[in-house]
């Protein structure tokens, strides 16, 4: 008898862990159909803006690219079914008004750069289910912490081989059978495992030792080691590579994690004082990183606004947005066009101007959303490394976002990265993706554990 009440008692639990997930699985349908019909509806504000008729072939891909997403649903609903609901909504949606405002840009300069995002972003969500589907348990990551740590720095390196530097102002492209890819992308993903992995293994002693100072415990100087190597790797970046933006990043996820780690302030304190400190040294003594603080104090001074490499760009951006005003000329109906390179690194300048003030901060919303569902997993999480990894992609999001935004509303000098999701470009959609599928794996082990409630 007590047997076959155990038995009946297994079943009833095996059937509740298979339908508790089904409404936050139905409420992510729900806000994926959403995201996938303004997406579409973007694409043909678009084109009525500015053609003044409807093109079917580009609806149509949209159409496809939301068809790809609903497999990824699918896929979690398989494989992940107790992920977090809001994630795959809210990267779709980004992912379509980056491909709109990119295609809006396009029929203006005819690059192809349109149709080219909505292929990058295809093969991006078909790599997400495959981490998804294949990725069965994030933890086994851990097990490759130095391979990985190993894997970043290689990556770092490979713009530097003759025979697949893919050229531009900065070392960061390398050139594989005609396309060009920035390996930093992928890299950030690897350093960001071995951060996490790294700081499981050594946060008893970054934790136990250290020196009160004015209410702030600081390490002793033997424990600063990693964070001057993680340092000055980062200078290396910016100095030999030319690249602000990435060296910048490394350098703030890792201390952001280190700070999760332990839970020491004095940690952040020392971060924010080497970047600093770093960002002021190259100002002084690389020109390129003088000329971009030039750029960014100076904006309307007339000689550095008419100088090669000088403030034009950066105003030209914040004239589009001016003229976007509080809601905007209406998608297909601005001219984000006369903006340099306003399909990547201004494309939030380009978004500005057709969807105006209310626009953008509902994409800043976006982002919030993102990066805080994406940290409250892993201050929720009870596996040491889940959490610093998904505090670690998560930052990298959020802090990508904030440098990028910053640049282009001169609130902070400009850098080369990308805004994650909107910007034109394969390996930034590809690696943005990849740390989507890692924050829905994480959510959903969070979720299966005891005691693991985050809404």
């Amino acid at each position: 008898m007590s047997a076959d009440v155990s038995a009946d008692t297994s079943v009833l639990k095996a059937l509740r862990r298979v339908r508790r997930p089904a409404p936050r699985r139905n409420r992510e349908l729900l806000l994926l159909l959403f995201s996938i019909a303004l997406s579409v509806v973007a694409v043909g504000l678009v084109q009525l803006g500015a053609l003044g008729h409807l093109e079917y072939d580009e609806l149509i891909l949209s159409g496809l690219l939301g068809l790809l997403a609903l497999v990824l649903h699918v896929v979690l609903r398989i494989k992940a079914p107790n992920a977090d609901p809001l994630v795959l909504p809210i990267a779709f949606l980004l992912t379509g008004l980056g491909i709109a405002e990119i295609y809006r840009i396009d029929l203006q300069n005819g690059t192809g750069a349109g149709s080219s995002q909505i292929g990058y972003a295809a093969v991006s969500i078909v790599l997400a289910v495959l981490v998804v589907w294949f990725l069965s348990n994030y933890r086994i990551l851990f097990r490759y912490t130095y391979i990985f740590g190993l894997a970043g720095i290689v990556l770092l390196l490979l713009p530097f081989l003759p025979f697949l530097n893919g050229g531009g102002n900065a070392t960061v492209w390398i050139r594989i059978a005609g396309f060009n890819f920035q390996p930093g992308e992928i890299a950030k993903i690897c350093l960001a495992i071995f951060f996490a992995g790294y700081l499981v293994r050594t946060r008893e002693s970054l934790v136990t030792t250290g020196k009160r100072v004015l209410g702030f415990t600081f390490p002793r100087a033997r424990e600063l080691g990693p964070v001057l190597v993680i340092w000055l790797i980062s200078l290396v970046i910016i100095v030999a590579q030319r690249d602000l933006g990435t060296g910048i990043l490394i350098f703030g996820m890792f201390v952001a994690t280190l700070y999760v780690a332990t839970g020491k302030t004095g940690w952040m304190l020392i971060g924010v004082t080497l970047a600093v400190g770093g960002a002021v040294v190259a100002s002084r003594f690389l020109t390129y990183v003088g000329w971009r603080f030039d750029n960014w104090l100076n904006a309307f001074d007339q000689q550095i606004y008419d100088r090669d490499g000088g403030s034009y760009q950066l105003v030209q951006g914040i004239f589009g947005l001016a003229h976007g005003g509080f809601f905007g000329t209406g998608l297909g109906q601005g001219r984000p066009y006369l903006t340099p390179v306003s399909q990547s690194d201004y494309i939030i300048p380009s978004l500005g101007e057709e969807l105006g003030l209310v626009g953008i901060f509902a994409i800043l919303a976006m982002y919030l959303v993102l990066a805080g569902r994406g940290l409250r997993i892993g201050v929720a999480g009870q596996d040491d490394f889940g959490k610093l990894l998904a505090t670690a992609l998560s930052f990298t999001l959020a802090l990508q976002v904030f440098i990028m935004v910053g640049g282009v509303t001169r609130v902070l000098p400009l850098t080369g990265l990308t805004t994650p999701f909107l910007a034109a470009g394969g390996s930034s959609l590809l690696s943005n993706w990849i740390i989507i599928a890692l924050i829905l794996r994480i959510s959903d082990a969070v979720r299966q554990q005891p005691k693991a409630v985050i809404g």
